[in-house]
């Protein structure tokens, strides 16, 4: 069989992590060269260390500066998707509430302002709803749209939160999903009525992609993912083109911070990349908001 240009046979067979053999990873211990995948990977000043090094290395029970880490900085924990379970779980449980009470996904869901200029906006953001642009980022109507929804988190948000780790996931989520709310706010006609997690899924398709780039993992997955996305995205109507958009560069943006940013001052340039994110969201927000009042 003839391979394909530019692939080789170690590209093709990568080993499993020796703790899960199930996910194939190009990274190695630099003290025992164990496979290690980005869930096991403990920084080290230089390259990475597996979880029994640390421990050999420290003739017992890690200290607390030496305890596994993954690749962003964020600790290891027992349950790797415990996030995304409740992400997922909080999802579902509001799309059943809006089963029973149909009402309820109008009062979630991000509304610019209603009733339309010339007259005084008695519903929506731009009178002084600002929870909508959080509340829409939970809120389903139909059952394709929070399944497919909620499989794309499943699917993207477990790998990337067993990366990132709690706390950076949590912000890559959130940024990611307000981007979104902020961009359909400030682009969408006033009283257009938006919904759905799609802006902090399409986050997670931008931070997953820098992720994979930095782990020198093929591409070509996760773009053709995104492709046929984007297909949907402009070729639905119905779809919010702008909170798809503006989750996708927040999720890119957060992301590259995220594991990218240097040793010394990890902390310091993934939480002030995601601040700046939050600045620019909040200035588009206040922009939008005196254009329509």
């Amino acid at each position: 069989m003839n391979q394909e240009a530019g692939s080789s046979p170690e590209a093709q067979n990568l080993p499993g992590c020796y703790r899960h053999p199930d996910r194939e990873t190009g990274i190695r211990c630099t003290r025992c060269e164990r496979p290690i995948c980005p869930e096991c990977m403990v920084s080290a000043s230089v390259g990475f260390h597996c979880p029994e090094c640390v421990r050999d290395g420290s003739g017992g029970p890690a200290p607390a500066a030496a305890r596994p880490r993954t690749l962003a900085g964020g600790t290891v924990t027992a349950d790797p998707r415990l996030l995304t379970k409740i992400l997922i779980g909080i999802n579902v449980a509001v799309f059943i509430a809006i089963q029973t009470k149909d009402s309820l996904a109008t009062d979630l869901s991000l509304i610019a302002a209603w009733p339309p200029a010339p007259f005084t906006p008695t519903v929506g953001v731009a009178d002084g709803q600002y929870y909508r642009l959080v509340t829409s980022m939970f809120a389903h109507q139909e059952i394709w749209h929070i399944g497919f929804n909620m499989l794309s988190l499943w699917w993207l948000g477990g790998p990337l939160e067993a990366a990132l780790g709690r706390a950076r996931y949590l912000a890559v989520y959130f940024v990611s999903g307000l981007a979104g709310s902020a961009l359909a706010y400030l682009l969408a006609d006033p009283g257009t009525q938006t919904l759905g997690a799609s802006g902090a899924i399409f986050g997670l398709f931008g931070a997953t992609a820098v992720l994979m780039r930095r782990l020198n993992y093929d591409l070509r997955p996760i773009i053709a993912l995104l492709v046929i996305n984007l297909i949907f995205t402009f070729g639905w109507s119905s779809i919010s083109w702008q909170a798809h958009i503006g989750g996708l560069v927040a999720g890119l943006i957060t992301g590259y911070g995220m594991v990218h940013a240097p040793r010394e001052r990890r902390s310091l340039v993934q939480y002030g990349t995601c601040a700046l994110v939050l600045l620019v969201i909040v200035g588009m927000t206040l922009f939008r908001t005196a254009q329509l009042t």
